[in-house]
């Protein structure tokens, strides 16, 4: 652990509303969300930005045009050129990875305020030219002479032209999340009926917290929006019941658009600083950083079930069980995910058992289901609602789970 003039300290986070793709944000690139964020945040903290002293950055759908898109972003949000940025991807622990990436420097003495976190256009994916497309342009772009260039175009053909439909699917597998959360499902016997009280419980609390403010107090409005656009606090069982399974429709299929999160638009910023640092700015920690597990784990053993090896782990050397957090936030790719990470805590499964899961404590302020999943800026978001979640109520420790794909998974301790 840190010395306590080293520990890294949770002083503000804001996001932009979560809004599905395809809507009311569909016209920004992920980097101009980001700057909407970084902006808002250092506006909001009354940081003088020249004496931030990194910027480290998340995105999954990657831009090939800007390689360093966090420097690009600095840029465009009016900060000093001096300022450091660093651009981190790694799936949907993106956001995690680059708040830890923060916490070491900060550790270390490197660093005394740091932001970081991560963003999201899935309504703006960069699309490219077929893989002969691709080979052809590329001999065109090379070619010495007006003549070699029409040789190499007059071999193009008009399919040639369309980009490759976006999708997640493994590389490594071939099948998309759903249809490895679905395998993972009838395996671990996770039911429907359970999967839908999830998604019912998600909803009904970020409407909770939406209405009285919890929420939409994190969140710089964007195009007149000040709340998340995915949150249903009308919906029930009932409702969801009706849904048909998306990612197996043989008749044994589980999940659906309902209990599963959507394609998201959205980035979120956090601010931290070293506890001195923070003490000289007079600003009161909405909580530290403790500690963080990473793990990884075969695809074929369940493409989301890396938080049963990160989580036992984390506890284990923190010497720790599920009772001793006040919250515990569990990111919510699928309902059924939540509940089979549950229960391979619970019964054991690569690691041993580490307790029961006191499901009250779990999500408190609604899960990705409800709110959306923006890859990279989940992990802002879930810190930022934490923390504060923990200051209001003066809770003394909190939880984060969050899986990837890729069979990865970052486990994270907030404390007070």
């Amino acid at each position: 652990m840190a010395d306590k003039g080293s520990r890294a300290a949770i002083v503000e986070g804001v996001r932009t509303p979560f809004m599905k793709a395809g809507t009311a944000l569909t016209e920004y690139s992920f980097q101009q969300l980001g700057v909407h964020a970084l902006k808002a945040l250092v506006d909001r903290s009354g940081v003088d930005p020249a004496t931030v002293d990194e910027f480290i950055y998340s995105t999954v759908l990657l831009d090939s045009r800007t390689p360093n898109w966090a420097r690009e972003i600095v840029f465009a949000a009016g900060m000093p050129k001096t300022l450091y940025a660093e651009s981190v991807s790694n799936n949907c622990i993106s956001g995690l990875v680059a708040i830890a990436g923060s916490t070491r420097r900060i550790n270390l003495g490197q660093s005394h305020c740091s932001i970081a976190g991560g963003s999201e256009s899935m309504s703006k994916p960069t699309l490219l030219y077929s893989e002969r497309g691709s080979d052809v342009f590329l001999k065109v772009s090379r070619a010495r002479s007006m003549g070699e260039r029409l040789s190499h175009l007059l071999k193009l053909r008009p399919g040639d032209l369309l980009p490759p439909t976006p999708a997640v699917t493994e590389p490594s597998t071939g099948l998309t999340m759903g249809q490895h959360m679905e395998i993972t499902a009838k395996e671990l016997g996770i039911s429907r009926e359970a999967q839908d009280e999830i998604a019912l419980a998600s909803h009904k609390n970020a409407f909770a917290a939406t209405e009285d403010g919890r929420l939409t107090a994190e969140i710089a409005p964007l195009e007149g929006i000040d709340r998340d656009g995915l949150v249903r606090g009308d919906t029930s069982i009932e409702k969801l019941a009706k849904l048909k399974p998306v990612f197996d429709r043989s008749g044994s299929g589980t999940l659906t658009a309902g209990n599963s999160s959507a394609l998201t638009d959205g980035a979120s910023a956090v601010m931290l600083m070293s506890e001195s640092r923070a003490a000289k700015e007079g600003k009161e920690p909405l909580a530290f950083v403790g500690d963080f597990e990473f793990s990884a784990i075969d695809p074929n053993e369940g493409l989301l079930m890396a938080p049963a090896v990160a989580v036992p782990r984390l506890l284990a050397r923190n010497n720790l069980t599920f009772d001793d957090f006040d919250y515990i936030e569990i990111h919510e790719a699928f309902a059924a995910q939540l509940l089979a990470n549950i229960k391979a805590w619970e019964e054991g499964w690569k690691e041993p058992a580490v307790g029961k899961v006191d499901l009250s404590k779990v999500n408190v302020m609604g899960g990705s289901v409800a709110l959306g999943h923006p890859f990279a800026a989940t992990g802002g978001r879930i810190v930022t609602s934490l923390a504060n979640q923990m200051k209001r109520s003066g809770a003394k420790r909190g939880l984060i789970s969050i899986c990837a794909a890729g069979a990865m998974a970052c486990a994270m301790i907030l404390e007070r």
